[in-house]
């Protein structure tokens, strides 16, 4: 019975010292995706545009690099952040610009898929604090000439049927 009570003081020491470890700190960034749900079809590029802007009263924020994601077989190019976007914020910038591009290969299957985008600084040049992280939704709809493609074979199919029916 001691044994337990011992356990159980010491799984709550631990869950004190865990918990005491993290420091709440206000996000420094604010992130903003125009169009975070978008659509289109095999062999389109997609274009997401943000806004961002420093929101910490105090300091200056540098972004270091960016963590893009995207379910496959969607390609996601992080290029434009790379050139365009400011190496570091002051307060209180914005700066809106182009801030991915998503490419849906030729053959992608019809459905939703969806990525993160996530901004990494912090209070110098080198840091690699995660500041910000912005989702967003891809939604690959069928071709259209495939969907006609289908119609017409489905209308053949139909007459072909209705033809045996009627002998």
């Amino acid at each position: 019975m001691k044994s337990m009570r011992s356990l159980l003081v010491l799984s709550l020491m631990i869950a004190g010292f865990l918990l005491a470890g993290t420091v709440a700190k206000a996000d420094t960034l604010s992130l903003t995706l125009a169009s975070p749900d978008q659509s289109g079809v095999g062999g389109e590029l997609l274009t997401f545009d943000a806004t961002l802007t420093d929101i910490d009263p105090t300091e200056v924020v540098f972004l270091n690099g960016d963590i893009p994601l995207v379910d496959s077989p969607l390609i996601i190019d992080d290029s434009p952040f790379n050139l365009n976007y400011p190496l570091s914020l002051n307060p209180p910038d914005t700066y809106t610009g182009e801030l991915f591009t998503v490419f849906i290969p030729d053959g992608t299957p019809a459905g939703l898929y969806t990525g993160s985008f996530e901004i990494v600084g912090g209070s110098d040049s080198n840091a690699q604090d995660a500041l910000v992280s912005a989702n967003f939704d891809v939604e690959v709809t069928p071709e259209p000439s495939s969907l006609v493609l289908l119609l017409t074979g489905m209308a053949g199919l139909a007459g072909t049927l209705r033809r045996r029916l009627i002998r």
